[in-house]
């Protein structure tokens, strides 16, 4: 099986601006093929980097804002302003202050709010993030939602999304699933997710990962035997994939 391309950077504050270049070339080549780029973002500690160099220039002016649409691989079940909502750092950084010319329209978050609000529980709105992937039409590959970009970070045990090792939603043909609080890793906080299954449907995969604490999981993950249920992140181990890592976190990798 043929193996991602990997970009070290020597700091993890070099980690965002190179991965916003990858994002706008890739977005903007969907764009112009197709007059649309769908990208499925991330939260956690990896897209606030990536989100701020995308509002300054030069990228913000390269960027096809208008013609892409930002979905979530994944999100805590929490509304969308709490501090541990993945649609935060977006909100905060590219939205509010008008940093990104966004249509609203063109935001598709789980609809985590609305599903508390009339007393329905991550079943529902995951299944909700389905059938808005269906009516705005989406590409399929295998049956699955391909997005022209899909961005990870990676967990300290190699989740991706919050499909995390061993997960239920391997064994799962819906498009979005419901997740269940992690006793292992924090938050410990219920989930919803979209399908491990995006990853290997993806045109493009984008992994960024940062920090000698992950150098260990990823030498696993990039350089060991293939095991995608024990390492969710094996599913980013293909030829359309680019993992960007700084020197810290590559430290375990035999080059």
């Amino acid at each position: 099986m043929s193996e991602p391309a990997l970009l070290i950077v020597p700091d993890a504050a070099a980690a965002g601006p190179a991965a916003a270049g990858v994002v706008t070339d890739v977005l903007a080549r969907a764009a112009a093929a197709r007059g649309r780029a769908d990208l499925a973002t991330t939260g956690g500690s990896t897209p606030a980097a990536i989100y701020r160099a995308l509002a300054a220039a030069p990228l913000r002016d390269r960027m096809p804002w208008a013609q892409m649409h930002v979905w979530w691989g994944d999100d805590r079940f929490v509304p969308r302003e709490h501090e541990l909502s993945n649609v935060k750092p977006l909100d905060d950084v590219l939205i509010r202050d008008g940093a990104a010319p966004l249509p609203p329209s063109n935001l598709h978050p789980f609809p985590v709010a609305r599903t508390l609000a009339i007393g329905e529980d991550e079943a529902w709105c995951a299944a909700e993030l389905a059938s808005e992937l269906h009516a705005w039409e989406i590409a399929v590959e295998d049956g699955w939602p391909a997005f022209d970009l899909v961005l990870l970070g990676v967990g300290p045990d190699g989740h991706i999304l919050s499909v995390f090792p061993g997960s239920a939603a391997f064994e799962s043909r819906s498009w979005a699933v419901a997740i269940p609080a992690p006793q292992h890793v924090e938050p410990h906080v219920a989930r919803v997710t979209l399908n491990p299954r995006i990853v290997t449907a993806a045109r493009d995969v984008l992994v960024v990962a940062t920090g000698e604490a992950k150098a260990s999981i990823l030498r696993d993950i990039l350089q060991g035997e293939r095991d995608e249920t024990r390492l969710p992140a094996q599913l980013a181990r293909h030829d359309r994939s680019t993992w960007i890592l700084d020197e810290a976190a590559a430290s375990a990798l035999e080059r």
